[in-house]
This record gives C-alpha cells, structure tokens and sequence, in this order.
C-alpha cells in the first residue's frame, strides 16, 4: 500500500518557532535538568505561547 502526501506530525501536532526570541536559558533555566523535566518545561512554553496548532 503507496501512502501520498505528507505525513502529519507525530500525535497530530505541528510547533513554530518562528518569530520566537526566548533563549534556551530562558524556557529551561540556567541549572541542569533532566531530560523530563526538559520535556515538561518545553510543553509549558509551548502552550503558554500558543505555538501548537492542537490545543
């Protein structure tokens, strides 16, 4: 079976983050984290910002 077309994102979601200027230190911090706790912070930012075409 031939799939055409693009592939939607994983999970249905699609992120921009053009146009943003927040550094790295300013949506993780300036301590290290875990990898989890990266994904966490990552999210809220996302949703906070309203970057996900999902809500």
């Amino acid at each position: 079976m031939a799939v055409t077309g693009k592939k939607p994102a994983f999970g249905g979601y699609a992120i921009s983050f053009a146009g943003q200027t927040a550094t790295l230190e300013q949506v993780f911090g300036k301590t290290p984290i875990a990898p989890s706790e990266m994904t966490k912070k990552l999210w809220a930012h996302v949703k906070s910002k309203n970057l996900s075409n999902k809500k």
